[in-house]
């Protein structure tokens, strides 16, 4: 879903009926990459985070250093590099809600897992109500307010073309639109919808890492019931919100507190889908060189987060293609796959040869104060 971020106005990606063409095979693409891929994928990731936040604890725990110390190190230095792609690079940066909200979570780390899965149920009901009830005080906004937010859901011509102009210039060009985006995220959507969401996830995560459920080697009907939970209750729930936005001409007041919820709450059931397929693909014999090199990725997923970056602004910006605006969806996805070609294939390659990917590395350096091993 990044994509629709880097190639198109800001709204577009809340509302894919503010700018390029939404007929046909342009239609259908949206429909499906809401359906399979927008936010579903964040969930699996701020899940495994949330898991990697016990298990970098106990092996700090078990080689006598400090986990308190050694987490809060890690979170900020995640922290100063989030605000670095996002100032410079790219507004759409989620690093430093990661960071902010894994500092809050650590403190739950020694809860019973029923007790982290309760609080993570809450946390994302949280996020949902704010939602709901804010959507509910709309009419009573004073009406400038509720006018800049109408705009920003559905631009004018006049802001359109101000948009588009900024991203195919030069990169000092951009700098304001990038700070106030990134700086509104960091602020206003961490604190009505970023810790909630991503907050809750980890918990939910940690929860699930002290139940076993992200062992290598799961049985078939772990896979199989999981699969069935996306078939039956994520996309059913996924599709039905998408069927009410269209049908409600997308409007704001509903799709943007109501009708999101849907997504909201069906992306959860639909991760685990893809989950239960990955589990299912390693443990098939004959398809386990599929899953290789997407392991490959997901240990150098820092640097690859980055990397995506870097070629879609590229692409897209003025400071490489300037094609910000100018490539349709049914483009974008022939650029999404050819993104993921380099990262799967490079991925692969570069663990050949080196422990961690570059990024992975540095981080880990800073971490632990001292430059870690390299090269296998």
């Amino acid at each position: 879903m990044n994509i629709q971020s880097f190639s198109m106005i800001y709204a577009a990606y809340f509302n894919p009926t503010a700018y390029g063409d939404l007929s046909g095979v342009h239609r259908w693409i949206w429909i499906l990459s809401h359906l399979l891929a927008d936010q579903k994928f964040m969930a699996i990731f701020s899940m495994l985070f949330g898991a990697g936040i016990i298990l970098m604890a106990g092996r700090a725990e078990a080689s006598g250093r400090s986990a308190k110390a050694l987490h809060f190190r890690r979170m900020l230095l995640l922290i100063a590099f989030g605000a670095m792609h996002a100032y410079l690079l790219w507004h759409g940066d989620v690093l430093v809600i990661y960071g902010m909200s894994g500092l809050v979570v650590y403190l739950f780390r020694r809860r019973s897992p029923r007790t982290l899965l309760i609080l993570g149920i809450v946390l994302l009901a949280i996020g949902s109500g704010i939602s709901l009830s804010t959507g509910l005080t709309l009419p009573a906004w004073p009406e400038t307010s509720r006018q800049q937010f109408v705009e920003t859901w559905q631009p004018t011509p006049e802001s359109i073309e101000t948009e588009l102009a900024t991203y195919r210039g030069g990169w000092w060009g951009q700098m304001d639109h990038r700070v106030a985006k990134s700086l509104e995220f960091h602020t206003f959507v961490f604190l009505f919808w970023g810790f909630w969401r991503s907050g809750g996830l980890m918990l939910i995560g940690m929860a699930l890492y002290k139940l076993g459920f992200f062992q290598l080697h799961r049985p078939l009907r772990f896979s199989f019931w999981a699969i069935t939970l996306a078939l039956l209750a994520g996309l059913p729930l996924v599709g039905y919100g998408i069927h009410r936005q269209f049908a409600s001409g997308w409007d704001v007041t509903y799709t943007f507190f109501l009708g999101n919820q849907f997504n909201y709450w069906g992306s959860l059931f639909v991760s685990f889908g893809w989950l239960g397929l990955v589990y299912w693909l390693g443990a098939a014999t004959s398809w386990g060189s599929l899953t290789r090199p997407l392991a490959a990725v997901g240990k150098t997923a820092f640097s690859n987060y980055i990397l995506q970056t870097l070629i879609c602004t590229t692409i897209f910006y003025g400071q490489g293609l300037g094609l910000f605006g100018r490539i349709d969806r049914l483009g974008q996805i022939q650029i999404v796959l050819g993104v993921w070609v380099i990262q799967l294939l490079g991925s692969t390659l570069w663990l050949r040869r080196f422990r961690f990917g570059p990024l992975e590395w540095l981080w880990r350096s800073l971490t632990y104060g001292k430059v870690q091993p390299f090269r296998r």
